[in-house]
Formats: structure tokens, C-alpha cells, sequence
């Protein structure tokens, strides 16, 4: 197996999303691929099923805000002081898509212990929800306000969400690493009632954490890049080979 590390930097909604779905459809047999990026502009992700009447048009023009369509499922996310992953791999008999999930997420766990001993105290989502149930029944607007099985969360709220697609053989896999709070004005871009705004606000408060809120100070981005590299090398035993960003046209 070669596995193969990206540290893309900040690009758009729809660079970020076109990269991933690239790597994902030229991924070969025996190659892994891990990526780390951010946004440049702010952008507002929603998921594959979610529609764009969703977001408030106008005000995500006037904040300079972007828009862009997730490959994979969820709901709306606004991608801002955050570090986002992705994974491409392939699947077979032993590596199935659920436990592709669960192993990125480990390895997730162990570059975040690299970074911060405190943040070894976070763990795994034990319980699935019926997420039917709660996109009928409940808040059915921000992506961070539920957590799936095997996501990673911290004095049980969630510190990193997670979405997959699976490409014929091959998995896609990406999530957010919240590093500040203001992924909480994903509210303010919504078209929902003033209501539905309160309600959706005081449950990111309480379901969400950050990496700053935990440690009490900012991110250190380039150390917290190093720490999840090596926290992958470590938990899969095994050594990346860097890819120059300057290539990526060869790559995708």
C-alpha cells in the first residue's frame, strides 16, 4: 500500500469539492490518499440532497460567504476556523466503508493526542441515531447538531464531523476539525423562521465543541497539520510519501 499526504492549503468551496472528487475517481489499486485544506473564502457547504433555496443568497454575498454543493450527504456546514480532511481509499472483503470510518477516525483521534495531551480524553460516537427520524422531526438544517456512530466528540459533543460516498470501489471520506467557534453563524445564513435560528443556535452551543474552547487558545495550524500526519503514520504503521501541491493538476 503507498499512501500519500496533501497539505493543499486554502482554496474555494468548489476546488475543494472538484479535488476531492478527482482524487477520489483516479484513485488506484494500493494507493491512500489523506488531504488537509481550508477555505478561502468562508464557504457554506450543504449535502448532495440539500437544496441551495436552503441559503440565504443575498447575505451570503454581501458577507462574501461561498456556496458550494457537498459529493457526499449531510446538511449545511459553514467551513471557516476549521482544518478539513479527506481520505481516499479503496474498499474490499476487510476494508468495508463502515470500517474505513471508523479506522480514519481513530487515526484522527491519535493526531489530535499528538497535538494536545488533552485532547487523547476525546473519543468515539458509541450510538447510531435515526437520522430519518431526525431529519423529519427535528432540526433538519446544520450538520453539526446530530453525531453519527464513530464520530469524534469531546465531553460528548462533537469535535469533528464526518460525511463518506462510496465511488464503485473506491471511498471517499471528509469531515470538518472544528479549531474556532465560528462555524455557529451557519444560522445567520439560513432561510429559516427567527425561531428555528434560536433553536438551531442553542443546540450547536451545546452538541458542538472546538478545539480552542477545549485548550483555551488559539490553533496552531501548521502543528496541528504535522500532529494529524503523524498521527496516521502511527496508528496505520506506516509512512507517507508528501505530494507537491504544485502538481496537483498531475494528480487529479
Amino acid at each position: 500500500m503507498n499512501w500519500f499526504f496533501i497539505n493543499s492549503g486554502a482554496m474555494t468551496g468548489q476546488e475543494n469539492m472538484d479535488f476531492d472528487i478527482q482524487l477520489a475517481k483516479n484513485c488506484k489499486d494500493g494507493e491512500t490518499y489523506f488531504r488537509l485544506y481550508r477555505w478561502a473564502p468562508y464557504c457554506i457547504s450543504i449535502g448532495a440532497n440539500q437544496s441551495h433555496e436552503l441559503i440565504n443568497a443575498e447575505k451570503i454575498i454581501h458577507d462574501n460567504i461561498d456556496l458550494v454543493t457537498r459529493p457526499t450527504g449531510g446538511r449545511a456546514i459553514l467551513h471557516s476556523e476549521e482544518l478539513t480532511y479527506s481520505v481516499v481509499m479503496k474498499t474490499d472483503s476487510v476494508a468495508t466503508p463502515q470500517k474505513i470510518y471508523k479506522e480514519i477516525n481513530n487515526a484522527l483521534l491519535s493526531g489530535l493526542g499528538i497535538y494536545d495531551s488533552k485532547l487523547a480524553n476525546a473519543d468515539l460516537e458509541k450510538n447510531q441515531p435515526d437520522f430519518l427520524k431526525i431529519y423529519q422531526n427535528e432540526n433538519p438544517f446544520a450538520c453539526f447538531s446530530t453525531s453519527a456512530k464513530s464520530e469524534i466528540k469531546y465531553s460528548s459533543k462533537k469535535l469533528i464531523g464526518s460525511a463518506q460516498r462510496k465511488l464503485g470501489n473506491t471511498v471517499l471520506q471528509h469531515g470538518s476539525i472544528l479549531c474556532g467557534s465560528y462555524h455557529h453563524n451557519i444560522v445567520n445564513y439560513l432561510n429559516i423562521s427567527s425561531s428555528e435560528k434560536f433553536s438551531l443556535a442553542e443546540e450547536l452551543m451545546e452538541k458542538t465543541i472546538e478545539i480552542e474552547s477545549i485548550l483555551k487558545t488559539s490553533v496552531d495550524y501548521s502543528k496541528l497539520i504535522i500532529s494529524l500526519k503523524s498521527g496516521f503514520e502511527k496508528y496505520f504503521e506506516t509512512k507517507f510519501y508528501d505530494l507537491n501541491i504544485e502538481n496537483k493538476k498531475e494528480l487529479v
